[in-house]
């Protein structure tokens, strides 16, 4: 089972109240493919980089089974840079520099060996894009998942509406959820953003969890537990990365499987928050998620017998 993953291979500088790292790797698509690497291969990228991308981060991808025949290199651009400001509660923050540089350009292509690709995770970028990459794919996906922000709520809503009509699963935050629904109840939002289109509903909630909707089902998962969190940029790509990258491994859409896949996007996401960038995915061992995931187990089952009355 093969995933193809869309999205920005980038520069990030980052500050946080634990610390700052002037120029990291960064970008959706590239946490999203290490993520999804510890369950299945190929990765398969979508993406766009400048002159400076370094090769040793090519070759890192490469080793991890991530394919780059869709990664398009401009040879006199620079690659795509944000800057960032985190504040003590770590969930808020200011976006301080965006240079767009070569995603200006960016044009996104299938490759014929991409095609025949059973899951595709388009990250969050402008709604004509991911639309032009469904457009591109001869057969469809065992399931489409999309991730979007509020920006393009603001400024591209016709296409993100659009676009909405053609995926399997939307992940958003529960801002966004609310600001693309207009309904403060998350519940309300869920059956209103399911109308839309999508069948399934992701919304992330940080450090308090997250959220699945199908139908009248509702799970709910909660983030791991850290006594510190270093850096959260990309901690939602990551957990994206290894939702897919689980369900691909099983091959299993339902419901059901989607509770595990969850648990595994956050064991994914609990890691790359606790250094700066993509540090700790680059040197995650299988033992360490394995670990993880166990812990997670513990932390969300129970045996208890409750006493009523």
């Amino acid at each position: 089972m093969s995933v193809i993953t869309v999205g920005t291979m980038a520069f990030d500088a980052i500050e946080t109240p634990f610390g700052k790292a002037n120029k990291i790797v960064g970008g959706s698509a590239t946490y999203a493919a290490y993520a999804a690497s510890y369950f299945v291969k190929p990765v398969q990228q979508i993406s766009i980089i400048g002159y400076d991308f370094p090769e040793e981060e090519l070759e890192s991808l490469a080793a991890r089974g991530v394919q780059l025949e869709g990664v398009e290199k401009v040879a006199n651009k620079k690659s795509f840079f944000w800057k960032g400001l985190y504040h003590e509660d770590m969930n808020t923050r200011d976006t301080l520099v965006t240079d767009l540089n070569v995603l200006e350009d960016f044009d996104p292509r299938v490759p014929d060996s991409y095609q025949g690709a059973e899951f595709l995770m388009l990250g969050n970028l402008m709604p004509k894009l991911q639309m032009s990459v469904i457009d591109q794919l001869k057969q469809k996906p065992k399931l489409i998942v999309l991730d979007t922000m509020n920006f393009w709520m603001e400024t591209a809503m016709p296409d993100l509406e659009n676009v909405l009509k053609h995926v399997d699963l939307l992940m958003v935050n529960d801002s966004e959820a609310r600001e693309l629904t207009h309904q403060y109840s998350l519940v309300k939002a869920a059956k209103k953003i399911r109308e839309m289109g999508p069948k399934y509903l992701i919304i992330k909630k940080g450090e308090n969890g997250a959220l699945l909707f199908h139908e009248d089902k509702v799970f709910f998962a909660p983030a791991f537990p850290l006594e510190d969190v270093f850096d959260p940029t990309g901690a939602g790509d990551t957990f994206a990365g290894g939702f897919i990258g689980y369900l691909a491994k099983t091959g299993d859409i339902s419901f059901n499987n989607m509770k595990k896949a969850i648990i595994a996007g956050s064991a994914m996401a609990s890691f790359c928050v606790e250094k700066f960038g993509n540090t700790r995915l680059r040197e995650l061992t299988k033992e360490e998620l394995s670990n993880r995931i166990q812990l997670f187990r513990e932390l969300t089952s129970f045996e208890t017998e409750l006493e009523l009355g």
